[in-house]
């Protein structure tokens, strides 16, 4: 069984330097102290904030960056660019019409991170 997610959960990136936040609407969904999330709070830079500093090379920043270095790796700012809903999440148990997301969930950036639940955010309620 996972734990279920919600507003606040701590996330981060494989090629990220710093955790980030989960950022939830309140807008249509099941609340506790914070809202729950489902597959579908994956839009950069209102429900994933970005993590610090990217250092993937198919970041086309980072990659011009890395080239006018001469080929040293430089890490420039995080634009996570999330081209679909968190996987696999939890279809029995439906938020907002959507699957719940569960702390076993993740998240592919575009650049070839893979984003990933740290925190839930609570620590109470369970859902398979």
């Amino acid at each position: 069984m996972g734990v279920a997610v919600c507003g606040g959960a701590n996330l981060q990136c494989s090629f990220g330097v710093a955790p980030s936040s989960l950022m939830i609407l309140p807008k249509n969904r099941v609340m506790t102290t914070m809202p729950y999330a489902n597959i579908m709070d994956n839009i950069p830079f209102v429900n994933i904030l970005p993590f610090g500093m990217c250092s993937s090379i198919a970041n086309p920043a980072v990659a011009s960056a890395t080239a006018a270095a001469l080929g040293v790796l430089t890490p420039m700012p995080c634009t996570p660019v999330i081209p679909a809903p968190w996987v696999p999440g939890c279809p029995t148990v439906l938020v907002a019409n959507m699957p719940a997301l569960n702390n076993s969930s993740k998240l592919m950036c575009a650049y070839g991170g893979v984003i990933q639940i740290i925190s839930p955010g609570q620590f109470k309620t369970m859902i398979p």
